[in-house]
């Protein structure tokens, strides 16, 4: 009988082993680093679109109350009551969002004068805060003051029994679809301004015995609304509106006879005056970054975009006295020119990525510019020099 044969059967040697687990390992890590640089790059878009679709939301509001700067107002601006320093941006509750939380000068110096648009250069931090991650020490702020035409007031008739109080009622003809109750939605609330006009036709051309057209024009704060027929406009308004002195209701309402109804005629407007700056959130609550806030009138602020770490204006203006075009003044006001002739609008808005991996966060610019096609405008080839109007 044959034996069997046992025949040996050869193996990986320790060497080939060891070849085989470092090839395995650099594939394996290099399929890592191939997947984190995914995840990464999948992060960073997600980061910017977040960041883009906050700044885009803050630029598109922005535009739109830039745009109508000046709509309603008189041409040139509008001298409001002497006295205590008329306030911009502060709510009810004695909260002012801005540092430099007054009306300006006139180019003449009269105190408390409202433009279509006021250059907030330097203040546009609530509280002066720090924002560390900014690349400026500059942030601004900046005023949009309009009248709201979506909330007309042509379906009324104003009347003043008082020097501080307006009654409400039907006016002569009603348009279908505009409102009709000034407490609708959408209407009027405590702290909103009213752009108040009294004009009376006079008796002739202003010759002895007879007497020229006026127009009396003022700025109020509504400090009550007891119900739909009545609005109040006492003297202790947050905002140092109603105020005794040039230019105010009383002095309107004065000049023209309380008498309102004898063939004077009373034109009211809710002005929108809209302040846009940035505010740091306390530490401790649910939102940590810088964000962009929207003030309107006398009303508590409110968030527009998370994120935003800078914001810059700068100014097309004419100049009053050359009739040129001055670009790009950060500071228009103390360059000696008027906000009356703004003619347009840098916006640059800076905004941080909220997602965070680690300390890693994506930052970008948006920059965009709005013509103010409602401020005043200088004609520079006037036989009779520059003229504004």
């Amino acid at each position: 009988m044959k034996m069997p044969i046992s025949k040996s059967q050869s193996g990986f040697s320790l060497v080939e082993l060891l070849i085989a687990s470092a090839i395995g390992l650099i594939a394996i890590m290099a399929m890592t680093q191939l997947f984190d640089m995914g995840m990464n790059a999948t992060f960073t878009v997600t980061q910017r679109a977040e960041t883009q679709e906050e700044m885009r939301a803050g630029i598109e509001l922005m535009t739109k109350d830039i745009s109508l700067a000046g709509a309603g107002l008189p041409s040139g601006g509008l001298q409001m009551a002497s006295g205590a320093s008329t306030l911009v941006a502060c709510n009810q509750t004695g909260i002012c969002y801005v540092p430099g939380d007054a009306y300006p000068l006139s180019a003449t110096g009269v105190k408390n004068y409202m433009y279509g648009i006021l250059p907030g250069f330097g203040n546009g931090v609530q509280s002066s805060a720090v924002i560390p991650a900014a690349p400026a020490a500059v942030n601004d702020s900046i005023t949009s003051i309009y009248c709201d035409y979506n909330f007309p007031l042509t379906n009324f008739s104003f009347t003043f029994p008082t020097t501080t109080t307006a009654t409400v009622g039907p006016a002569t003809t009603i348009t279908a679809g505009l409102p009709t109750n000034i407490l609708a939605p959408g209407g009027l609330n405590v702290g909103d301004l009213m752009l108040i006009s009294v004009s009376t036709p006079g008796n002739g051309t202003g010759s002895q015995g007879t007497s020229s057209a006026q127009t009396a024009t003022a700025v109020a704060e509504i400090t009550g609304l007891p119900n739909s027929a009545t609005i109040d406009f006492a003297s202790s308004d947050a905002l140092n509106f109603n105020q005794t002195g040039a230019n105010s209701l009383a002095s309107a309402v004065t000049t023209l006879g309380s008498n309102l109804g004898s063939g004077n005629t009373v034109n009211i407007c809710r002005l929108y005056a809209v302040t846009y700056f940035l505010q740091v959130p306390p530490a401790g609550g649910t939102v940590q970054s810088p964000r962009l806030m929207r003030q309107v009138n006398g009303l508590t602020a409110v968030p527009v975009a998370d994120g935003i770490i800078n914001l810059q204006f700068s100014y097309d203006v004419i100049s009053s006295t050359s009739g040129l075009m001055n670009a790009n003044l950060s500071n228009p006001i103390a360059a000696g020119d008027s906000p009356a002739l703004i003619q347009k609008v840098n916006i640059w808005l800076m905004g941080e990525s909220l997602l965070q991996k680690g300390k890693k966060s994506q930052s970008m610019y948006l920059a965009t510019s709005v013509s103010t096609g409602n401020m005043s405008f200088c004609n520079s080839y006037s036989s009779s020099g520059t003229v504004c109007q």
